[in-house]
């Protein structure tokens, strides 16, 4: 049987080597720490490598999964603590009607009936876009819209089969902002104003336990609605 030769010590790696290995190992290591590992699990881009891979909106994502989550935990256990704290029902003191004196009949006038003032007209707001999509229990969505700096956008959505959670959120440019966040919200409306030109928009998920249909309407000054997620 044929064994493998022990190589010669001057076949060895030297101790230079070897540093010199470990050391651009270890930078290697570094690089991949902050251009991949810290935006895609921590929405952290110091350099902005994360952002152009589209890193960083991944781990934006995972950050805003984490807080949800959370604060379902602490609703539960408010919930827990109210159901337990009962309160003492107030007992109201009875309140005895006083005698009023009738007052003494008029003449009777008669009086014209004025025409009814005409109903002001409405002017129902025009919409460019509109999406539905429906969202199983847990599931989530993310729409965009492209916008420029200081561009106003209507908006109006509508959760049907139950209330939902949304982020309404933007980012570009290497910046990012979270304008407003609700839980267990049916319906909203309103105006969007783009704090700097990028994409600005809402991020939805349904915690019931069955299915919802989430309908959504823009109008306005921007660019195009897309479906980021």
């Amino acid at each position: 049987m044929y064994n493998t030769d022990i190589p010669n010590r001057e076949e060895l790696p030297s101790t230079a080597k070897l540093v010199r290995s470990t050391i651009i190992a270890a930078i290697v290591a570094l690089v991949l720490l902050v251009t991949v590992v810290m935006p895609a699990e921590y929405a952290l881009d110091p350099t902005g490598a994360g952002r152009l891979l589209g890193l960083t909106e991944m781990g934006e994502i995972k950050e805003q999964l984490a807080e949800e989550a959370a604060a379902d935990e602490a609703a539960q256990m408010v919930a827990v603590q109210s159901s337990v704290d009962q309160k003492t029902p107030e007992v109201k003191e009875p309140v005895v009607d006083e005698a009023v004196e009738e007052p003494s009949p008029s003449p009777e006038v008669e009086v014209a009936p004025a025409e009814p003032a005409p109903e002001p007209e409405i002017a129902e707001p025009q919409w460019q876009d509109e999406v539905r999509v429906v969202l199983t229990p847990g599931e989530g969505t993310e729409f965009k819209l492209t916008m420029e700096k200081g561009a106003t956008a209507r908006f109006s959505w509508v959760s049907e089969g139950g209330p939902i959670n949304f982020d309404t959120h933007g980012d570009g440019g290497g910046q990012s902002i979270s304008y407003e966040k609700g839980r267990g919200v049916p319906e909203d409306e309103g105006e969007l104003v783009a704090a700097f030109t990028g994409n600005h928009g809402w991020f939805f998920r349904n915690r019931n336990d069955n299915n919802i249909t989430l309908v959504l309407r823009t109008g306005g000054d921007y660019g195009e609605l897309r479906r980021a997620l």
